[in-house]
């Protein structure tokens, strides 16, 4: 007998962390477009307030909440916040991040680094499960993914922090989803590679060019919402039985040796 299960998340409620740009933008404009009622989280300053309005001008489901992920009081309040505006949670997506590239030896600012970098992209995700696993325990299909980085495959000189804490992210993911897949809750990573992001907009398009010549399979940097839908599929109600795994989008980056 076969059995079809959902390939929508039309009605899903859906937290992303760090919407106010780059790939977390464009993880919530791709989950409202397939009809999800969408959390857009990120720091204050940042445009979420507008975005999430463009997207109900557009006859999509969205509201704003300013968040630093490193506040655990306020992860907690606007966890419950949003499963109160929309009925729920049904979907985490942890995305927010920042830039830590130091010197292993730079004295002056390495231990403030390292704190900063472990703090946003791994400890707040941490944080971020724990407020929405009792929203997530009450979801038919409760799905958390989890944003690392092909930096916590392979390294990059003088990003020891990023590529650490990036690291600690798979490994949470994978200890995650032994210990929730009994409640049926999945647990998985994404891990991108060279994206049109903020991050890399300080990077002359003659050196992207150089890198993804040299590095990708695809010679070519990715786009944010090439991330976003492989967020999507790992969310649908049909992707039930995929749990504890990191999946490179990278352009093949990864599977490149020369």
């Amino acid at each position: 007998m076969t059995t079809e299960l959902s390939r929508s998340v039309a009605g899903k409620v859906v937290l992303v962390t760090g919407a106010g740009s780059g790939m977390g933008r464009a993880t919530a404009e791709v989950f409202a477009a397939e009809g999800a009622h969408v959390a857009l989280t990120d720091l204050a300053g940042t445009p979420i307030e507008d975005i999430a309005a463009e997207l109900r001008a557009g006859g999509h489901s969205a509201r704003a909440w300013v968040l630093d992920v490193t506040d655990a009081q306020a992860i907690r309040a606007v966890v419950g916040d949003v499963a109160a505006a929309f009925g729920g949670l049904d979907v985490l997506v942890n995305n927010a991040g920042v830039s830590s590239f130091c010197p292993i030896d730079d004295e002056e600012h390495y231990d403030l680094v390292w704190d900063r970098a472990v703090s946003v992209l791994l400890t707040a995700h941490q944080r971020m499960i724990r407020a929405a696993l009792p929203h997530l325990r009450l979801s038919s299909s409760p799905r958390i993914v989890n944003i690392a980085s092909t930096e916590a495959l392979g390294a990059t000189s003088r990003n020891s922090p990023y590529a650490a804490a990036k690291a600690g992210v798979t490994g949470l993911t994978r200890a995650l989803a032994v210990e929730l897949g009994k409640e049926g809750i999945t647990v998985n990573a994404i891990c991108p590679g060279p994206i049109m992001t903020g991050m890399t907009e300080k990077v002359s398009e003659a050196d992207k060019q150089v890198f993804a010549h040299r590095r990708t399979a695809l010679r070519r940097y990715g786009q944010p919402e090439e991330v976003a839908h492989m967020t999507l599929s790992l969310c649908l109600p049909a992707a039930s039985y995929i749990t504890g795994v990191t999946i490179p989008v990278d352009g093949g980056l990864m599977a490149r040796n020369a």
